[in-house]
């Protein structure tokens, strides 16, 4: 099906290979957490960006819609992050700017981090209805990224919208990335800060 706009969010040059694979069907919640995982992997050794990544499937199929990574500093857009780009180019592939609409399969959003204060204020908007997340904030504030004000309580604010939340999901393969980028000096992208 041809797409009359490109995609909202252009991925990196090694990630081309990657993007053949929407389509594929990753049954468990661990295989499609080690996917993404290696996603950040990726996008640390090839220095594309920070050490995230995402990936909308369908929840019952577990068919790959989308895949993000983040390129903030790559497309210097404070917007990049990787749920951002993936729910972007999710809502894209879909054709659909509710990826819980009517007579739309249910989807999950797969990220390699819990959410930070922008990308929680995302997933309400974009009709996911389950988040699958790696490492914890804390681990992403350890070597120094800022995530924002998001609330104490921000997994029973989503389970109030009706979206469920697994967290800790291969977690220390996820904080090993964060790891791998803050030990090959990755950038801390943060915006300044006033003290």
């Amino acid at each position: 099906m041809q797409h009359r706009f490109p995609p909202p969010f252009r991925l990196p040059r090694w990630a081309t290979h990657v993007t053949r694979q929407v389509g594929r069907s990753l049954r468990s919640d661990e295989d499609r957490m080690r996917f993404v995982i290696e996603l950040a992997s990726m996008n640390v050794i090839n220095r594309t960006g920070g050490p995230f990544a995402a990936a909308v499937f369908e929840t019952r199929t577990g068919r790959l819609v989308s895949i993000g990574v983040n390129v903030v500093v790559l497309t210097g857009c404070s917007l990049a992050h990787a749920e951002m780009v993936a729910l972007a180019n999710a809502q894209h592939t879909v054709r659909h700017f509710d990826l819980g609409a009517a007579g739309i399969p249910r989807h999950e959003l797969v990220t390699s981090s819990e959410p930070c204060a922008m990308c929680f204020g995302a997933i309400p908007w974009s009709g996911i209805r389950r988040v699958l997340c790696g490492a914890r904030s804390s681990d992403a504030e350890a070597i120094g990224f800022d995530e924002g004000p998001k609330p104490r309580q921000w997994i029973t604010a989503l389970k109030q919208r009706g979206i469920t939340v697994v967290r800790d999901l291969c977690r220390r393969e996820a904080v090993a990335v964060l790891q791998q980028y803050k030990q090959r000096g990755g950038i801390i992208y943060n915006a300044h800060r006033e003290s």
